[in-house]
């Protein structure tokens, strides 16, 4: 083979490479839901995945959240060095004050090492169930729809188990009110 010969079939390789990943790219963000509802089968997909996961709370304890079915279940997948994630929390732990009572139950799952998420947890003082997650989380969370792996990301579900909302990326106290407030 000579050296053109060599070079044109590297640049068809890349070619076909670079054809493949664009239409890959086109096909998943036409296919994404958006960022704030879930559609048909991936409403009960996620939250069946959700309520059948089990995870360690801050103690080391397996806590199924299957506990929480029939609640207003608002899940946060979180971590102490993702600064959205932190800016949020407080929001939620108002939100679990003012609600609580009601039947909402926040679920934070923290991707990220527990000794950590705990000293985090006390200090700003977190009054939700916390849970610890790694790779088991984030394909949770990939099940629920998070298809870019980033944090924060939250989940709605309502009392029946299903999967109503999604959001990447943080989210306001008013704009959570508006989409928990009438699941109560």
């Amino acid at each position: 083979m000579t050296k053109l010969q060599q070079v044109l079939t590297y640049l068809g390789i890349a070619a076909v490479a670079v054809t493949a990943g664009l239409l890959l790219r086109a096909q998943l963000a036409t296919n994404a839901p958006s960022p704030e509802t879930v559609e048909g089968a991936a409403r009960n997909t996620g939250a069946d995945a959700i309520f059948a996961a089990s995870l360690p709370d801050l103690q080391g304890v397996a806590q199924p959240i299957s506990q929480w079915r029939g609640k207003v279940v608002v899940v946060n997948f979180w971590a102490t060095w993702c600064e959205p994630c932190r800016e949020e929390i407080p929001e939620f732990i108002k939100l679990q004050r003012q609600f609580g009572d009601q039947g909402l139950v926040f679920v934070g799952i923290a991707v990220d090492d527990r000794e950590r998420v705990a000293a985090f947890s006390r200090e700003i003082g977190i009054n939700y169930p916390v849970l610890v997650g790694d790779l088991q989380a984030m394909k949770l969370a990939g099940t629920a729809g998070n298809r870019q792996g980033a944090l924060p990301f939250t989940a709605i579900i309502d009392r029946n188990g299903s999967l109503i909302g999604t959001k990447l990326g943080r989210l306001s106290h008013s704009k959570l009110e508006a989409m928990i407030r009438p699941l109560l």
